[in-house]
Formats: structure tokens, C-alpha cells, sequence
């Protein structure tokens, strides 16, 4: 049965840095696309950053570019989204999700295009 599992999320202050894991268990991993989206209180749940299932594509919004990077390492079934220069608007609880109906170099950071889902990890940037 597959399962997705977030960690990493935690306090952090403005300009600091956190790694998010994303670990998809109970599949073959490399037949799926990853992604990660976010949502904050009161507002709807966006696309941050995917990966395709080669590793050869990455997408990222562009409210994180030049300041998160996806990667993923198939051996250990997880995907990283590494987040240097966070700032307050960063805050919100991150989620990770897979789905294997994609392209081998394709990913969308849609959350229409990804059918399973973690329970999602709290990122609080704050001084």
C-alpha cells in the first residue's frame, strides 16, 4: 500500500533554512512524479516545486525560485525540497504528493495531476 510521509517542518527565522523529506513507501518509486505544495491559513493550497520520475525535470513557482531546490533520490524512495532565504510569506503547512500517470521527464505542480498525499508538515518562519 503506498504512503506518503512528510518531515523536516519546524521554526525558523527569517533568511534561515530547512530541509523538508518527502518518503514514498510501499511502490516502486521511480514510477513516480513528486511534488510539494503548500497552504497557508486562509488561503489555497499552491504548487511549489516537482520532479519527474527521471529526475530530469524540475518546476518550481515563481515565489521559490533561486531559493528552494527539489531533488530525489530513488534508492531511498525520498524527495528533498531544500529552502534556503525563507521569509514570512514562506509559512504554511507543506505537503508532499506522488503519482505515477505522468510522463517519465514530465511534472506539474497541479494539485489535480497527484492522487496520493502525506498529512503535510509545518513550516513557521519567524523572528
Amino acid at each position: 500500500q503506498l504512503q506518503v510521509a512528510e518531515s523536516g517542518g519546524g521554526l525558523v527565522q527569517p533568511g534561515g533554512s530547512l530541509r523538508l523529506s518527502c518518503v514514498v513507501s510501499g511502490v516502486t518509486f521511480y514510477y513516480y512524479a513528486v511534488a510539494w505544495f503548500r497552504q497557508a491559513p486562509g488561503k489555497e493550497r499552491e504548487g511549489v516545486s516537482c520532479i519527474s520520475k527521471s529526475g530530469s525535470t524540475t518546476n518550481y513557482a515563481d515565489s521559490v525560485k533561486g531559493r528552494f531546490t527539489i531533488s530525489r533520490d530513488n534508492a531511498k524512495n525520498t524527495v528533498y525540497l531544500q529552502m534556503n532565504s525563507l521569509n514570512p510569506e514562506d509559512t504554511a503547512v507543506y505537503y508532499c504528493a506522488a503519482d505515477r500517470r505522468q510522463w517519465s521527464n514530465a511534472c506539474y505542480n497541479t494539485p489535480g495531476n497527484y492522487d496520493y498525499w502525506g498529512q503535510g508538515t509545518q513550516v513557521t518562519v519567524s523572528s
